[in-house]
């Protein structure tokens, strides 16, 4: 079978689930043909990305988060205002898809949540069909548990994942468990993709916390932890630092961007602290490290992830950098919930291959209007504390 990726290149976890499962399928005898990045305008796809994937890359426009320089939060309206201005260049983006589709001549089409992927599929409405993976899609799950209120950021979430899966086969929800799959809502549950760099480590044991933010300007929040934590060894991998290794004091260091120098520092660590991506959520479980999961603010689907982390067991959700909810925390965390979140993962070659097997032999569908994204849902609301929360049917 041939495939084609479409991958959304902010930040770094779709780029990774699209290695992982490159990696899967080759093993398997398949051929990812290309990776189409979707990325904003002007910037390269990232190195690390390039390095790794084994096959022809092109970068495509794609609309790009917008952030505030001053607080770091995500400022939807502006995101919304910058991508109705770059409508030309988006629609041109989707003819480059769509020729990419006609000359590559995929047997499948492989969307890791790339927006322009949904809009090609609107357009053009090619024959190959098309399957969508992300972690995002879990929120269309009846027993998935959403922030309390911000029924407005909710419904731009939910709408926003319709949108980068129309067309779609299937959607596959990456899930830190296992829950059954919803036929109607052509959802299948399956494992995290986890790149092998990470999965063939064994987790060593010392007593620095390793921290990664996504955003640069957060840095000083954590700088702010430090000092009101000076007693907790530090290793942060910044964004912003040149360096391999910065010294800021006897018990921080900072260290330049570095990948295999990162998976060793987690490894051996005793605890991470991250924005709440589901990517570096789901290697610090499975390499059984406690996280503190921080959403960036006004980011509503990091806001499900840590929740939904919580609820899993990799650690404890929080709305700020506090060390003082991850100190509380770390003597109650459950360590043998890894073995189990290590057994799920070990279904991920298995279920992955099946499912592709099984869109690879369907016809595209026809295009399923999100009238579902207004049913009603179970709320939960703790950012803040590390009790257990259990998903409850609607």
């Amino acid at each position: 079978m041939r495939l084609l990726f479409l991958v959304q290149g902010e930040g770094r976890g779709h780029l990774t689930q699209a290695i992982a499962l490159s990696q899967i399928v080759q093993e398997a005898g398949h051929t990812v043909v290309a990776a189409l990045v979707g990325v904003a305008e002007g910037r390269p796809v990232p190195p690390f990305f390039t390095e790794s994937f084994g096959a022809s890359i092109e970068a495509v426009t794609s609309p790009a988060l917008v952030y505030s320089s001053r607080t770091n939060e995500l400022l939807m309206l502006k995101t919304m205002l910058a991508t109705v201005g770059q409508l030309r260049s988006l629609r041109q983006s989707t003819r480059q898809i769509h020729d990419a589709i006609v000359r590559y001549k995929p047997d499948l089409v492989v969307n890791f949540y790339e927006p322009l992927g949904g809009l090609t599929y609107a357009r053009y409405r090619p024959r190959v069909p098309m399957v969508c993976v992300a972690h995002q899609y879990l929120a269309f799950h009846p027993q998935f548990v959403f922030p309390a209120g911000k029924w407005p950021s909710r419904l731009a979430f939910l709408f926003n994942s319709w949108l980068t899966s129309i067309g779609a086969v299937t959607r596959l929800a990456l899930s830190f468990d296992a829950l059954p799959h919803v036929p109607a809502r052509r959802l299948r549950v399956v494992p995290p993709l986890l790149r092998r760099e990470v999965t063939q480590q064994e987790p060593g044991l010392n007593n620095y916390w390793l921290a990664y933010l996504t955003q640069p300007g957060l840095a000083t929040r954590l700088y702010e932890a430090h000092r009101q934590h000076p007693e907790v060894p530090l290793r942060f991998f910044n964004p912003a630092t040149t360096e391999p290794d910065q010294i800021i004091d006897e018990t921080m260091t900072c260290h330049r961007i570095d990948g295999p120098r990162f998976i060793d520092a987690m490894r051996q660590c005793r605890a991470v602290v991250t924005t709440a991506g589901f990517e570096s959520v789901c290697e610090a479980f499975y390499l059984n490290k406690p996280v503190l999961m921080m959403p960036q603010p006004n980011h509503y689907e990091q806001h499900c992830n840590a929740l939904d982390g919580q609820r899993a067991g990799a650690g404890v959700a929080a709305n700020s950098l506090d060390f003082s909810a991850l100190i509380r925390y770390l003597p109650h965390h459950d360590f043998g919930r890894n073995q189990t979140f290590r057994q799920w993962h070990g279904q991920c070659g298995p279920l992955f291959l099946d499912a592709l097997a099984q869109v690879g032999r369907s016809e595209p569908k026809r295009i399923q209007w999100p009238v579902f994204l207004l049913s009603r849902k179970k709320t939960e609301s703790n950012h803040e504390h590390h009790a257990t929360l259990h998903r409850q049917p609607v």
